[in-house]
C-alpha cells in the first residue's frame, strides 16, 4: 500500500474506511481520505437509489455481495486507477443492506494534480466498478413486491461475449 491512495482502506481519527459499509456512505470521511496539499482537482460521483417515473414506486433497493470478492476487486480497481494516475488519491465505497430511495449506494472520490485527470480517474472507477463488483440489487417496492434487478453493464458485456 502506498501513501498516495486509499487501496484497501485507510485509518483516520475516527477509525478505518473500507470499501463495504452497511452504514450511509460518510462522503466527508472519504473526501478527507484523499485530501492532500499536492491536489488540485477533486471528483466526485454519488449513486444513489433512484425513484423515477421509468423506475416505478422504488421504496429502496436491498445490495447484498459476496463482501471479501468485493474488497479485492474493488482493491484492484483502486490500484489500477493508482497506476494509471501516479500522483492521483483515491477512496471509493459501496453500500450493502437496504438503502432507503434518495440515499447513496455509492461513492467515488478521485483528487489528482489537475481536474482533468481527477474527472478520469473518478469516472474509470465507476464505470469499473460497475462492470466488475459481484453486487447484486433487490428492488423493494412501495407495496412490499420485490424485483431482482440486472447490472444493465453486465448484461450487456455478456451480450457482446
Amino acid at each position: 500500500m502506498t501513501g498516495r491512495s486509499l487501496l484497501y482502506s485507510r485509518r483516520l481519527p475516527e477509525g478505518e474506511v473500507t470499501f463495504a459499509t452497511r452504514r450511509p456512505i460518510d462522503l466527508p470521511r472519504l473526501m478527507e481520505c484523499v485530501a492532500a496539499e499536492s491536489v488540485g482537482g477533486t471528483a466526485v460521483f454519488v449513486g444513489t437509489v433512484r425513484r423515477g417515473a421509468e423506475d416505478g414506486p422504488v421504496a429502496g433497493i436491498e445490495y447484498s455481495a459476496y463482501e471479501e470478492m468485493l474488497d479485492a476487486e474493488f482493491g484492484l480497481i483502486v490500484e489500477e486507477a493508482a497506476s494509471r494516475w501516479p500522483q492521483g488519491r483515491f477512496a471509493a465505497q459501496h453500500r450493502l443492506g437496504r438503502v432507503p430511495a434518495g440515499e447513496a449506494s455509492i461513492a467515488v472520490v478521485a483528487a489528482t494534480p489537475h481536474r482533468a485527470e481527477a474527472m478520469e480517474a473518478c469516472r474509470y472507477i465507476i464505470e469499473e466498478a460497475k462492470k466488475r463488483l459481484p453486487v447484486w440489487k433487490k428492488e423493494i417496492f412501495d407495496d412490499g413486491a420485490t424485483e431482482w434487478r440486472e447490472n444493465p453493464v453486465k448484461q450487456a458485456d455478456a451480450e457482446r461475449a
